[in-house]
């Protein structure tokens, strides 16, 4: 699998810079990024297991991250430019609707419950599939299974529509298992069983 990112030409995002405030710009997205109610992130520290806040906090000079709906809206350091931000941004945002993933983690944060037993482990991961993650992904016709979880490694498979579809890489690495390390911080590796050559391919088309 590539982890190209399967082109969707009709998402558009429009950014506008604040009049009040130069350092935050908003980014208005043709597609709903996150349904519900609004979510803040004031620093990064506090979006870790959260798939986009925490990739825009990868980018050299964001300071904080609002994320409400089709809106998100970003902060930057007075140092930072937003001819260098805004590009990343924008790649940022589509590869996360590429994922068809939750764009935040709504669960509770286990961080400090290293201790449990790998069925303790497994109900935890099987509760985030369940509450969030197959819900949004089976927008796509996709779903992600357990397989099993011994000494603290994680199989699972991908099924649907993600079985053959080209963005099930993305899906998996840059949503899945970025939520399922914070709520399980105890798992070591996460292991694709998924026979991808026998699904078939829904959405994207991978190009040369």
């Amino acid at each position: 699998m590539s982890d190209v990112l399967p082109v969707d030409a009709t998402i558009t995002i429009r950014a506008e810079t604040s009049v009040a405030d130069p350092d935050t710009c908003k980014f208005t997205v043709s597609r709903t990024v996150h349904p519900g109610r609004s979510f803040f992130f004031p620093a990064k520290e506090l979006a870790a297991g959260s798939p986009l806040p925490e990739r825009l906090f990868a980018l050299p000079g964001v300071a904080h991250v609002l994320v409400a709906e089709n809106v998100v809206t970003v902060g930057k350091d007075a140092g930072a430019s937003w001819a260098a931000l805004k590009p990343g941004i924008g790649t940022v945002i589509r590869t996360q609707l590429a994922t068809g993933m939750p764009a935040i983690l709504e669960a509770p944060c286990t961080a400090g419950a290293l201790g449990r037993a790998d069925a303790e482990v497994r109900a935890v991961v099987h509760e985030l599939l369940d509450q969030q993650v197959n819900p949004s992904i089976a927008k796509h016709g996709g779903k992600i299974s357990i397989v099993d979880l011994k000494d603290r490694n994680l199989l699972i498979a991908m099924s649907g529509g993600c079985q053959g579809c080209a963005a099930s890489k993305l899906t998996l690495r840059h949503g899945f298992e970025i939520m399922a390390r914070r709520v399980a911080p105890e798992i070591v590796e996460i292991v694709d069983t998924t026979d991808y050559a026998a699904g078939k391919k829904p959405f994207y088309e991978q190009t040369a």
